[in-house]
């Protein structure tokens, strides 16, 4: 993915400058959403429900100080130790509106066995979970949304990113569902047992592994997540599940042909037996150059239009504290991707000098900024609050059952 302008230096009229050529790139009228200037901000963020189907509570700032600090005595490895989550980013989760997140923990990649990874993350995060009861709340079940809600705090849906962990014994989904976990990703970008990720070239389909653990997953009420998995084994899981299956964070293939996007048949599919897509804030979301908010709801029309407005939501894969400083957070993020070129892990359009965020739609603000540039392209009140998470919501009671 080349970047073509500076992110470092992204100013208003940047901004406006590429919403204004994405406008006029897909004409609303083409689209079927009617130009609508709206004078003032959507009202709704404070009743709505807004679920974030990927997204985590960290402070990147915190994170910039450990590398400098651990790049000084030679080894720039930054990473969250301990139990104890940064105040300003719980903080600014809860100002961001949000109301539950599925949050990635357990085993993605690397070196560390699988299951024993997977079930320590799950310890250390009931323990932060309850330590910061004030700010966080375990999700079991949709009631649990609801009363963060009321409560004003995070629902926290623990959810994998790699299903490597269930080795080959089937009965560890139970396990795993037993202990809280509510979302399994099937693969991550490279091929495991249960079929192929989307960075494998072969493009190879569900495994009989993989197709067990599904069925196993249906039975557990557990979701099914497709993100990251390659398009045969996508469209096989679609079809080898009973229940509806999820694709917490993606996007289209259609507006940027990235392997990590998913196509028109695959989100038709998901859609028609009942699943959601979450859009992210990622820079896959365009293929030459880097992406701005616009595109994001681009994307979250596109999928619209493919799939009904009630199949469509958001999986930022970001969390709600902000960069404060971009040009030094940028060595953070290129020694980060080198790692994962390293480990054979990243996707196509991870480089150096992109970040894996859009700067012009970040911080505890972006689900207001997201909500308002949705109301003024003229999309109704109740589709912006399907979008912000009721289409989540109700994905969640068809598959969990509550």
């Amino acid at each position: 993915m080349g970047n073509s302008m500076d992110v470092h230096n992204i100013a208003r009229r940047d901004f406006l400058r590429l919403a204004a050529a994405g406008a006029a790139a897909l004409p609303l009228a083409a689209q079927g959403f009617p130009a609508f200037a709206a004078d003032k901000p959507w009202p709704g963020l404070g009743d709505a429900i807004v679920i974030n189907n990927l997204g985590g509570i960290s402070n990147p700032n915190v994170r910039l100080e450990k590398f400098k600090k651990q790049k000084e005595n030679g080894n720039p490895v930054a990473g969250m130790k301990g139990l104890a989550l940064d105040p300003r980013a719980l903080d600014e989760a809860v100002a961001s509106g949000t109301t539950a997140i599925n949050l990635t923990l357990g085993y993605v990649a690397g070196p560390m066995d699988p299951f024993d990874y997977s079930v320590a993350e799950i310890a250390k995060w009931n323990q932060r979970i309850r330590l910061h009861g004030d700010h966080l709340l375990k999700v079991w079940s949709t009631a649990d949304i609801l009363r963060a809600k009321k409560k004003g705090k995070v629902g926290i849906i623990m959810g994998f990113q790699n299903a490597a962990m269930m080795g080959d014994n089937v009965d560890r989904v139970d396990t795993f569902a037993g202990l809280g976990v509510k979302i399994v990703q099937l693969t991550y970008n490279v091929r495991n047992q249960l079929g192929d990720g989307s960075m494998e070239a072969e493009n190879r389909g569900l495994t009989d592994f993989g197709r067990a653990v599904v069925e196993r997953l249906n039975a557990t009420n557990t979701v099914v997540d497709l993100s990251h998995s390659g398009e045969k084994t996508c469209l096989d899981a679609i079809a080898a599940s009973e229940h509806p299956v999820c694709i917490s964070h993606t996007g289209c293939r259609a507006l940027a042909n990235l392997p990590r996007n998913k196509t028109d048949e695959e989100l038709r599919l998901l859609a028609d037996k009942g699943g959601v897509a979450g859009i992210y804030f990622m820079p896959f979301l365009k293929e030459n150059s880097f992406p701005s908010a616009m595109d994001v709801v681009l994307h979250i029309e596109h999928a619209i239009n493919v799939c009904g407005e009630d199949h469509v939501g958001i999986g930022t894969d970001g969390g709600t504290t902000g960069v404060d400083d971009l040009k030094a957070y940028q060595e953070v993020i290129d020694d980060e991707i080198r790692r994962r070129q390293e480990a054979g892990i990243s996707a196509k359009g991870e480089k150096a000098g992109v970040v894996p965020f859009i700067p012009d739609i970040q911080g505890p603000g972006q689900f207001q900024q997201l909500a308002d540039m949705l109301y003024s392209r003229g999309h109704a009140t109740d589709r912006i609050e399907k979008i912000l998470g009721l289409n989540f919501l109700s994905y969640y009671k068809r598959v969990w059952g509550e």
